[in-house]
């Protein structure tokens, strides 16, 4: 029955097509080809008319969006028009537009672009509309948009078209001018701390930085291999030692790993980096920043996800790794002092590890395996051990930890920070340890950067680093299921 259905559509939806483009090819014929137009006058938007009805009523303006519905009743139509702000309806008269203009119009279709100009008024129902005195055929549809009423929901379409769905589904639209929104009051926050935003490469020859496997690309011109970057730290770092204080950049990463409802291949990522600082001066600053951008984007503190409330105005909680393991697993890692011995724990736990895993590594694992999920309010996890943090600067009073923190909001991972280590002979040691990773299999470890140690023996000064997932920020703020709620054009496998 549904395939029956399907090919009833189907040549449905070709004729309608096929007189579109009839009606395309009779304009060009007669000279009215819409595409030749290179520009009209817009004096206002739709919102704006309703939002200062008052004084425009009775005055002429021009709108220019997409015609979404037309009702034609004889010498009198309606139609609805849709631009970046809302809709608004519009009243087609044939003696106001003239019987010339009337019957162009009655020839227009639903998803045409067109301009509109008039006066403001309101009709008999009540309904804030524009008077038409001319209408004018701006782009000619040739597509046909999905029907109205039942919109356009199944989501690979959705992603795949963002152009339809941003124009079927307003809060589509919505969701991605609050994240441009995000952006901004992020960019205004840091500023006005003194801080300068900066770009570094996306083709590096060492994808270094986090623990992630990277795309591999030729570069033609040099015949040289190299990596799409999976992380802004090492190039922003250099200028720390540069002597630029505080830098950061908002820009696209790309991690050669799976899709899921949190993880795109590239996403955006912010890192920040401030000198004379440590991992302490970062949970004030994330704090403060997140506070900043949900008061200044959504008018409160307070944020609903899921129909879970988390309240950013209280002040975040911080908790170390060690007793986050503790409060949820039951286990007190300050007692186990043998790699056996947290492998032993690992069995016992049913916590899945492998045979590289060393006593730090089975720790975090721990953590991800009891604790994330509990971690709903905005709480900021330090104190990571050191087998999973090789850039960061080690606890002076405890060795096997580091003075870094994740911080967590709603079960996920949101920011990743730390005091940045500044010893490049240590540093030469971790890489070295890296590299041994690699060795291992390891797809994720990273290598030795020669050009970053010499950068170190320059000399780099006590810095506080972090970096934000951007997207994720989005998903909380905007109530988006899924990454790609937030994202204009996500990562598709090929149709073809």
């Amino acid at each position: 029955m549904a395939q029956e259905q399907k090919n009833v559509q189907e040549p449905d939806l070709n004729q309608l097509r096929k007189v579109r483009r009839e009606k395309l090819s009779e304009l060009q014929e007669s000279g009215r080809d819409p595409f030749v137009i290179t520009k009209y006058e817009q004096t206002h938007h739709s919102q704006e008319i309703k939002d200062h009805f008052d004084e425009l009523e009775g005055k002429k303006v021009s709108i220019a969006g997409r015609m979404m519905s037309k009702r034609v009743m004889g010498k009198a139509s309606f139609c609805n028009v849709q631009d970046l702000k809302g809709n608004i309806q519009s009243y087609v008269a044939r003696d106001s537009v003239g019987e010339e203009n009337y019957k162009e119009f009655k020839k227009l279709d639903v998803g045409d672009v067109v301009g509109i100009e008039g006066e403001v008024f309101r009709t008999k129902t009540g309904e804030m509309s524009i008077h038409a005195s001319h209408v004018e055929l701006l782009s000619k549809s040739l597509q046909i948009l999905p029907e109205k009423f039942h919109g356009l929901t199944n989501t690979d379409i959705r992603y795949r078209q963002r152009y339809v769905d941003l124009i079927m589904n307003p809060e589509v639209k919505d969701t991605f001018i609050k994240r441009s929104k995000i952006l901004s009051a992020i960019r205004r926050y840091l500023d006005g701390k003194g801080f300068m935003e900066v770009e570094t490469p996306m083709l590096v020859s060492n994808a270094g930085g986090a623990a992630a496997r990277p795309f591999e690309t030729h570069f033609n011109a040099l015949d040289e291999d190299f990596k799409l970057r999976i992380s802004l730290e090492l190039y922003l770092k250099r200028l720390i030692v540069g002597g630029m204080e505080r830098v950061y950049e908002i820009g696209r990463v790309f991690r050669n790993e799976g899709l899921d409802t949190r993880h795109n291949p590239e996403f955006t990522l912010m890192e920040l980096y401030q000198a004379y600082t440590d991992y302490n001066g970062m949970m004030d600053l994330t704090e403060n920043l997140y506070r900043h951008v949900a008061q200044e984007v959504l008018g409160t503190t307070k944020i609903t996800y899921n129909g879970v409330e988390m309240d950013l105005g209280k002040p975040f909680e911080r908790i170390t790794m060690v007793d986050a393991v503790k409060k949820y697993a039951g286990v007190d890692w300050n007692e186990v002092e043998t790699l056996e011995q947290a492998r032993e724990l690992a069995k016992k736990y049913n916590v899945e590890f492998e045979e590289r895993h060393k006593k730090g590594d089975i720790l975090s694992l721990f953590f991800e395996e009891y604790a994330e999920e509990h971690l709903i309010q905005p709480t900021f996890v330090t104190d990571h051990p050191i087998e999973i943090s090789p850039l960061t600067k080690k606890k002076p009073e405890n060795p096997d930890y580091v003075e870094r923190f994740e911080f967590f909001m709603n079960g996920w991972e949101m920011a990743n920070a730390y005091s940045e280590l500044n010893d490049p002979i240590d540093q030469r040691a971790r890489f070295k340890a890296q590299e041994e990773l690699l060795a291992q299999g390891d797809e994720e470890a990273n290598t030795t950067d020669e050009d970053f140690l010499n950068a170190l023996e320059i000399g780099m000064p006590p810095t506080g680093g972090i970096g934000f997932g951007i997207d994720r920020m989005c998903m909380l703020m905007t109530d988006s299921a899924a990454i790609r709620d937030v994202l204009l054009f996500p990562t598709m496998k090929s149709k073809e």
